[in-house]
This record gives C-alpha cells, structure tokens and sequence, in this order.
C-alpha cells in the first residue's frame, strides 16, 4: 500500500489519491525502518534515510516518532509478533503443538532469517548503543515473556498443565528456544542443517511440556 502524504491547507480533491491515516502511515514507516535498521545497523541508519525510503516527508515521521530511538522501540514492538505468535485463543490441540506454533517453528526461512537479522543487529550493536538492549528488554522480551506467562497461566487454570510458577516456566522456555535459535557460536556453526536446528527445537518443547504434565 502507498503512503501518500497529505499537503497542509489543500482541500481533498476527487480523483487524488486516498490520503493514509496517522496509523497507516505509522504502520508502514515501522516495517520500512525495520528493514533500514538491519541493512545499515542502528549507527548507519537516520530518520531522513527511513522517511525517504517510505515515502514520506521528515515532518510526517517526526509527527508520528520523535526520535530514532522511539521509532526503533516501535519496531521493536512490532517485530515482537515474529518472536511469539501472541496473544491467541485456546486450541483444540495439543500443549506441545500449541507451543510449536507460538514459536513459529516452522516459519519460512525469509521470514526466520528476518527474525535472526534483527536479533543480531541489536546484539551485535549494543556496546555502542546499551539502549538498544533496554528498549529490546522493555518492548520486546519483557512483553513477549507476560504473554507467554499468561498463556501458560490459562491452560494451568484449564487444568492442562500442572505448573507452579508460569512466569518462572515463560523464562525457561524462551531461554531454550531462542538459545537454540541463536546460540552463542553462531547458528551457521552450531547448526549446518536447518532441520538440526527445528529438530532441537521442537525436542526442547517435548520436554517442557513432558515436565509440566501436558495433557
């Protein structure tokens, strides 16, 4: 969809394009600036670089984000859905199926790879930028872990899963699954097969819900 910036002080006229609203136009500068951050890292990237790519005029970004760093938390924000497929109803499956597509296991590798990208460029930037890991904490992970607790917390009360402390079992699966997702050696080394990789993954969760008696 276009972004098409509306002049100050001209009547709409028919014919002209439809003009985006604040949250169209929010929605969009956010996946361009996502894009932008990853090709350039958070040093090589400006506000004037993500307007001109989106289309936009630096009024209408600064409108909508007054900064790179607020504009960088909303993408964080954004890029949480790639992380955890939450919030989402009850299912008529199983914990650990359920579970796998929270995760998005099996996500399609451009999209994977778009998920690995952004993680590596906040971690690979964060001795110049510790703010990123602030905002990755606040935005992302802190949010994406309350979720996770909360789903868990549900299917506790459902009686699917007997587990004391949902937000104690939130943490253990994310550091299982994203610590497979990017271990430390790199996931080229560590795993030189994708199907390595889903395999450990989908292992990962077969204990976890195994441990928390999953019915």
């Amino acid at each position: 969809m276009g972004i098409v910036d509306e002049p100050a002080d001209e009547p709409r006229k028919r014919g002209r394009p439809k003009v985006s609203s604040d949250e169209d136009k929010r929605t969009h500068i956010v996946e361009v600036a996502r894009r932008v951050f990853v090709k350039y890292g958070y040093a090589g990237s400006t506000t004037a670089v993500v307007a001109s790519e989106a289309g936009v005029s630096k009024q209408t970004l600064y409108k909508l984000f007054q900064s790179k760093e607020e504009l960088f938390a909303a993408v964080v924000g954004a890029h949480r859905r790639l992380m955890l497929d939450l919030p989402r109803p009850a299912e008529e499956i199983s914990i650990a199926e359920s579970l796998e597509r929270i995760f998005m296991i099996d996500m399609d590798e451009e999209m994977d790879a778009e998920r690995a990208g952004f993680l590596q460029l906040v971690f690979r930037e964060a001795a110049q930028f510790p703010e990123l890991i602030d905002i990755l904490q606040r935005e992302g992970i802190l949010a994406s872990r309350q979720h996770l607790a909360d789903w868990l917390s549900d299917r506790r009360a459902e009686g699917r899963v007997s587990l004391d402390d949902p937000e104690s079992g939130a943490r253990m699966l994310m550091d299982m699954i994203f610590g497979g997702m990017g271990p430390p050696e790199g996931r080229v080394q560590a795993w030189p097969y994708r199907a390595l990789m889903l395999a450990h993954l989908r292992h990962c969760i077969a204990i976890f819900a195994a441990g928390v008696g999953a019915a």
